[in-house]
């Protein structure tokens, strides 16, 4: 067993598998995320005009139309941001949701405010619980890492679907390079346009058909971006995007309340990240997320650091009514939940994948542009 370490630069360590420091003790995750990040402000000029002449093209793009955009929101900063932005700069966006049932209360006020402060519409996809129910436990039983890829990929679904029907060319997502570009190590996440695995896992352990799960593949990517010509755009690298001044913003403008750690707006999504993550596999989620944010300079290694220090749920109460929710929201006992953490992992390649397609595409799509 290799010996503990810790990036001396940002704050990744040993928990991830394929982690390797240089002479200085940085790692390569944070290398790798300040290399890209150096390109791509090289390559971004002047700011302001590259956001004037792309809003501009997406209201001239969106003359005659009901909406000139799709924003996807989930209730966390950053996707509330891009949709505070995009009507700040007199965009007409479609604000639009999945419904899973795990929205947080939180997550719903937050919704709420947004939509009603902006006077925005919103569209909401409600999967049907007894189907989402099934397919989490089919994950569950498969004993796979990735549950939420279910959540990830329903959500990529859902926007294209209404870009789409709306004849629209642009999905402005709050992914951005500022607080999200380091890479989640790979043995952490699974390819998020795999629906061979959804599918082989849910008819292997499942009981129910998929029916009101939206689904994208590698072949609807292509699809959706290359011939349709559906851009899904990281919206808030327009920007000089600093995490905690456009929370600010929201708490002042919108009434937003926030929420501990990144992605916790789901009750689901926070017990995963929280409790089953780093109990069951190992690993957690807030190196990531926290190393992001000290390598691109919006928080010190130190603050970093101290929060890691601190349980992944920081209220104990909290974690204890959570796994009684979930437990009893999935119909686990404290038997079967039990025998659940303490399985084995199986990696999402024993059920199949079609990330070998993914890849194919890529490579051909990487010498065209040679």
């Amino acid at each position: 067993m290799s010996e503990y370490r810790v990036c001396t630069r940002c704050v990744m360590d040993t928990s991830a598998p394929a982690i390797t420091f240089d002479g200085n003790g940085f790692c390569n995750y944070c290398t790798e995320f300040l290399g890209r990040l150096e390109h791509a402000r090289a390559l971004e000029g002047d700011k302001p005009a590259r956001l004037e002449e792309f809003v501009t093209r997406i209201k001239r793009e969106g003359q005659g139309k009901e909406y000139d955009c799709i924003v996807g929101v989930s209730g966390g900063v950053d996707s509330s941001y891009a949709l505070y932005e995009a009507v700040r700069r007199g965009l007409r966006p479609l604000a639009v949701h999945l419904d899973n049932g795990w929205n947080s209360e939180l997550a719903s006020h937050n919704i709420t405010r947004l939509v009603e402060s902006l006077g925005v519409q919103l569209y909401t996809h409600v999967i049907d619980w007894e189907e989402n129910r099934d397919l989490q436990l089919s994950f569950f039983k498969a004993n796979v890492v990735d549950i939420e890829l279910l959540m990830d990929n329903a959500m990529l679904a859902v926007n294209y679907q209404q870009a789409a029907a709306f004849g629209l060319k642009h999905i402005l997502a709050g992914s951005n390079m500022a607080t999200e570009g380091m890479r989640i190590p790979a043995e952490w996440t699974h390819f998020k346009y795999d629906v061979r695995n959804i599918r082989n896992i849910q008819k292997h352990f499942g009981t129910k058909p998929i029916r009101t799960h939206p689904l994208l593949s590698t072949i609807d990517f292509v699809t959706y971006e290359f011939v349709r010509g559906i851009k899904w755009v990281p919206f808030l690298d327009y920007f000089e995007y600093d995490k905690q001044e456009a929370l600010d913003i929201l708490e002042r403008e919108v009434g937003y309340r926030p929420y501990p750690y990144k992605h916790y707006e789901s009750v689901f999504t926070r017990f995963y990240q929280a409790y089953i993550l780093p109990r069951k596999f190992g690993y957690d989620k807030r190196r990531v997320h926290l190393g992001t944010l000290v390598a691109s300079g919006q928080m010190t290694r130190g603050e970093a650091l101290a929060l890691l220090a601190t349980p992944t749920y920081p209220d104990p109460a909290q974690e204890e009514q959570d796994r009684i929710f979930v437990m009893k929201k999935l119909g686990f006992t404290e038997e079967t939940f039990e025998a659940y953490m303490n399985a084995p992992e199986v990696p999402h390649e024993a059920y199949g994948s079609e990330r070998w397609l993914w890849n194919i595409l890529a490579a051909v799509y990487k010498r065209t542009r040679a």
